[in-house]
């Protein structure tokens, strides 16, 4: 790839620091490559949007994230819609984006991906979420909405109870285990709520622990909920999981970390482009491991939406 401006987007605290350890190898790659980068470290999760918006309003030809997926998230979130090539170079915990791209988790193979692959359009999931105020009279409004995007995997439910788990009492755990403790730990006050959706028009309602949204095959290091999905196909992947006892949940754990390939009948699969979901209580809904909102919430997959050297 000619790329006459590239930037890299240092996330520093990304996989415990292992980020800004690898930066300096990295950048001996480039020169040894005779490609031109310029790194900049950010600061914090706005600070990495900021740079990542005006980089691209800039004119960069390509900008990359070298750090987790919420990195690589944050950096898409500015990137939709515009002609600017983004790559990724893994140093996270997890890094379910770049397993679902198909890049090295190395983060210097990942890097000659980004110096000789070619650009690829892939799919975002649009997120956005409306929260219901009651009035007086049984009259309702909308009191307030929230849009964001998300590039792999998200749900609503006990897994995005999880992901703020394993974002924070759990964050020192190594890759897989932490979301898993924090799915067991989320397990002991969570209680199955019921769920309306509708999926591509068409009515479904249960009750669940969780509702699963993918563009990728995986999200919480690793866990295999959608291992058909593809991120360049147009399609949203929806697994609905319904109620269920701990000693059944424990029993798919090993299933999702090794295929993911679960026919149990509490586990429901759907293809569609569109996907609405409502839920007796209020719970949270995630995505890229990154909290986006609550529940009621409408997801809709952009096809194309970003070009990413893989």
């Amino acid at each position: 790839m000619n790329s006459s401006r590239a930037l890299i987007i240092v996330n520093p605290i990304a996989g415990g620091g292992r980020a800004r350890r690898i930066q300096p190898a990295i950048a001996d790659y480039f020169r040894e490559q005779h490609w031109p980068a310029e790194f900049t470290v950010s600061a914090s999760t706005e600070d990495l949007r900021r740079i990542a918006a005006e980089a691209i309003a800039a004119g960069y030809r390509c900008v990359a994230a070298l750090g987790g997926d919420g990195a690589f998230h944050h950096l898409a979130e500015a990137a939709v819609g515009s002609p600017t090539i983004l790559g990724f170079l893994p140093a996270g915990n997890g890094n379910d984006i770049a397993a679902g791209l198909g890049l090295p988790r190395d983060p210097i193979e990942a890097a000659r991906v980004l110096v000789y692959g070619k650009p690829r359009a892939i799919d975002v999931v649009r997120f956005r979420s409306l929260e219901i105020e009651s009035m007086q009279g049984g009259d309702a409004r909308v009191q307030r909405s929230r849009e964001a995007i998300f590039v792999g995997a998200g749900g609503a439910g006990l897994d995005a109870e999880a992901a703020q788990l394993a974002n924070t009492r759990f964050k020192r755990w190594p890759g897989v285990t932490r979301y898993i403790a924090g799915a067991l730990w989320a397990w002991r006050d969570f209680r199955a709520f019921d769920l309306a959706a509708s999926i591509d028009g068409v009515p479904w309602r249960g009750r669940a622990l969780f509702a699963a949204i993918a563009n990728g095959p995986c999200y919480g290091s690793g866990v295999r909920i959608a291992p058909a999905a593809q991120m360049d196909d147009g399609w949203l992947n929806v697994t609905m999981v319904r109620e269920m006892p701990l000693a059944r949940l424990l029993e798919a754990i090993p299933i999702v970390l090794r295929t993911g390939d679960i026919r149990w009948p509490e586990i429901e699969r759907f293809r569609c482009r569109r996907f609405s979901l409502r839920a007796s209580t209020r719970a949270q809904v995630h995505g890229d491991g990154e909290l986006l909102g609550a529940l009621p919430a409408e997801f809709e997959i952009i096809p194309g939406a970003i070009r990413v050297m893989a």
